[in-house]
């Protein structure tokens, strides 16, 4: 006879799309691990119900159809949690700045006036959307003031009588304190976030991944694999790399051409205004048409390929809250070069497994470099360390109890 659920959870997210970031891909994660712990997972996201991305999963999802406009506002949503909440023990609210989280306060308003009604207890995961970068960040002010707007009206209600706000590192709770008031949440954890270890190196990822960029022609490579966006730092990782190569072009005795792989950027939204603007950058220079190559979205074997064969993993992000690709790096037992604004760069720094600077033309420049005037040997300890702060700091297991203890000790 199998064991009932000890709890019964509902994880609230605007999207399950995976090109609408990393957070529906730490859901799914979260889910995947409570389940190890006999914990049963449903998922209420505004996605149309007959989305394809949703055929892979094996949780429940209540997609409710788009909502309308940057808030999503869905009139289904509220009465979906006044009719539904009491068949849950905890509520997660995966992120903010969308109508989920007024919706589920109105309908536990609402649940409230009945005293023989369940209400669950209330989790926020606000997935680095409290950092004060975007509220600092230039081409973001119009959606920094919408912020200071909802904040005021709705969002603080949201933090503030929640019965924990879930943090993935230490970083994160610390910066979360800075761009808004009244900030008083009654609890915050520090759960981390698991990432799934990578699939087992097959060759049929390498073939898959080269089918993507057969220019590639089996040189060495650096990859940035994420959105191409300008938040990611790859305009600056470009406008790096070309000074180098410039370098080299100008004075081909320095050294600097010994040591400097070709650079694979793989991703979506190349058609985005940023994207093509990346893409005419490259396409506008004959030195980076000769070493940059577009991938487009990697997914599955040809992204499983394109981890296992990069010499390092390079992200000069100006924000990033965790970086799963970063993670999924270090399982395939790859450095990773990446900027001061990766949240978790102290964990992994402090075991050996990257090179971190700062997140400007310069600090790109010095990862490329101290990536490329290595040694053979101190890549080679890099990589075991690499994997090792996998295991030790993002593995699903630890995670998993971290979050189970933060959800279910609320003495």
């Amino acid at each position: 006879m199998s064991q009932e659920p000890v709890q019964k959870i509902l994880h609230v997210v605007s999207s399950m799309d995976p090109k609408e970031g990393g957070v529906c891909q730490a859901v799914r994660t979260i889910i995947t691990g409570l389940n190890t712990r006999n914990i049963y997972s449903e998922v209420v996201s505004l996605d149309n119900a007959e989305s394809f991305f949703f055929k892979a999963d094996l949780f429940t999802v209540h997609a409710l159809g788009r909502g309308k406009g940057p808030w999503r506002y869905n009139k289904r949503l509220t009465s979906w949690f006044v009719t539904n909440l009491s068949y849950f023990d905890k509520v997660i609210v995966h992120g903010l700045w969308t109508y989920m989280g007024f919706s589920l306060q109105k309908a536990i308003k609402a649940l409230s006036s009945n005293k023989e009604e369940k209400i669950p207890k209330v989790f926020v995961m606000p997935h680095g959307m409290l950092d004060p970068y975007f509220q600092r960040a230039a081409g973001r002010r119009l959606k920094a003031l919408r912020n200071v707007f909802y904040w005021k009206f709705i969002e603080h209600k949201l933090i503030n009588s929640a019965d924990g706000i879930l943090f993935t590192c230490e970083e994160e709770a610390a910066l979360a304190k800075l761009p808004f008031k009244p900030y008083q949440p009654k609890k915050t954890y520090i759960t981390g976030l698991g990432v799934e270890h990578p699939p087992a190196y097959v060759d049929e990822m390498r073939i898959e991944f080269e089918s993507r960029c057969p220019q590639l022609d089996h040189a060495p490579y650096l990859l940035f694999l994420s959105r191409i966006n300008e938040k990611k730092g790859v305009d600056l990782l470009l406008d790096a790399y070309l000074s180098i190569v410039e370098s080299v072009e100008k004075n081909p005795r320095s050294g600097l051409a010994s040591f400097l792989p070709k650079l694979v950027i793989a991703g979506p939204d190349l058609e985005s205004e940023f994207g093509k603007k990346i893409q005419s950058q490259v396409d506008g220079h004959h030195l980076l048409r000769k070493s940059v190559i577009f991938t487009g979205m990697l997914s599955g074997l040809s992204k499983w390929g394109a981890f296992y064969g990069c010499e390092a993993f390079i992200l000069p992000s100006h924000q990033e809250n965790f970086g799963i690709a970063v993670v999924e790096a270090l399982g395939c037992a790859k450095p990773v070069l990446i900027s001061n604004q990766v949240n978790i760069w102290r964990e992994i720094n402090e075991d050996g497994g990257c090179y971190v600077f700062n997140n400007t033309i310069d600090g790109t420049r010095k990862l490329l470099e101290s990536w490329g005037q290595s040694s053979y040997k101190t890549k080679k300890m890099m990589s075991k360390n690499a994997f090792y702060s996998f295991t030790k700091n993002f593995s699903t297991v630890p995670a998993t109890a971290r979050f189970v203890d933060a959800i279910s000790n609320q003495n």
